[in-house]
């Protein structure tokens, strides 16, 4: 078996939206194998295991990946992750994966997959609601399929804001409030907020949202309202439902799942897409295994590795 450490590998990220927009093409057309995730609640936080099987890439395997908020007060990330890649041929374990980076790098992905699918243009101006480690991969991965002029930020933390903007001094930033952050055409939002913090009447018609902290059953971003305004395409049905922005509204009757418009497999095969240059979309992203297949195969391709026996 061989272990990736992924210390000092350098992905190109064009390639890596590539990757992840080819898995949601295949989850789109049901090829893929992929239950639902399943969380173990801990004190402090969490972990979830992710198993899939990516038939195009001939990869399967399984991702532990633990959300802990308050991990950055004791110097350690938020998130952190092990995938284990199986042989198809024979159950036998082939490698293990530090996919605690590659995670923040896949769902960045994701969102880009989505903005460049959904979003009415390709110059935009950015508004960013949070700005932890996913923020910035989110930023990075949808600059490479949209032009970002503009960049409006908002944390809760002026500090965290300011050091942000420092991080993304190549682009035209500026720190403002919540609400003038909604005023942009696309909107990440990156929180783990377990009460709307997006209000409804501060985006504008044809505004793409990636709504991508609520990844657990309680969390939610976005006013209920929103949701009722927009067309709401979700990574997969069964996921989103459970843990997803609409897990909340649905589980209180506000939202039904038969309002939901489609996966985001289904927009980049053509069966989904944007009905109005005037539609609100939001794309709901929990993070799916396939994603996490999807870039070990390019890892396992690319990158360095070290013997560990196995049996």
């Amino acid at each position: 078996m061989q272990y990736f450490s992924g210390a000092g590998l350098s992905l190109d990220l064009r390639e890596v939206n590539r990757a992840v927009e080819a898995a949601f093409a295949d989850h789109g057309m049901g090829l893929v194998q992929m239950p639902p995730k399943v969380y173990i609640t801990l004190p402090g936080g969490d972990f979830r295991t992710m198993p899939a099987y990516l038939p195009s890439a001939k990869i399967a395997g399984v991702k532990i990946v633990n959300v802990h908020p308050d991990n950055p007060k004791k110097g350690l990330p938020t998130v952190m992750a092990l995938t284990v890649i199986l042989d198809i041929a024979t159950g036998r374990p082939l490698a293990l994966l530090n996919a605690t980076r590659l995670t923040d790098i896949r769902t960045g992905a994701a969102g880009a997959v989505a903005a460049r699918y959904l979003s009415r243009k390709k110059t935009i101006t950015l508004g960013v609601a949070g700005t932890g480690r996913q923020a910035g991969a989110q930023v990075r991965a949808t600059a490479e399929e949209l032009e970002i002029e503009q960049i409006l930020i908002w944390s809760r933390t002026t500090r965290h804001a300011e050091k942000f903007r420092t991080d993304m001094k190549q682009y035209d930033c500026r720190v403002v409030s919540l609400e003038q952050a909604c005023n942009a055409d696309v909107i990440v939002t990156t929180t783990p907020s377990r009460s709307p913090i997006i209000r409804s009447e501060w985006v504008h018609a044809g505004t793409h949202i990636n709504a991508i902290g609520a990844d657990a059953p309680g969390k939610q971003e976005l006013d209920p309202a929103l949701l009722l305004r927009a067309q709401v395409f979700v990574d997969d049905m069964a996921q989103a439902v459970h843990s997803g922005e609409v897990n909340v509204p649905i589980t209180n009757g506000s939202y039904s799942p038969e309002k939901i418009a489609g996966t985001l497999g289904e927009v980049v095969i053509g069966k989904k897409r944007r009905t109005d240059p005037d539609a609100i979309t939001i794309f709901d992203s929990t993070g799916l295994a396939i994603q996490d297949l999807a870039i070990a195969a390019m890892v396992m391709r690319e990158g360095s590795s070290i013997d560990l026996p196995f049996p």
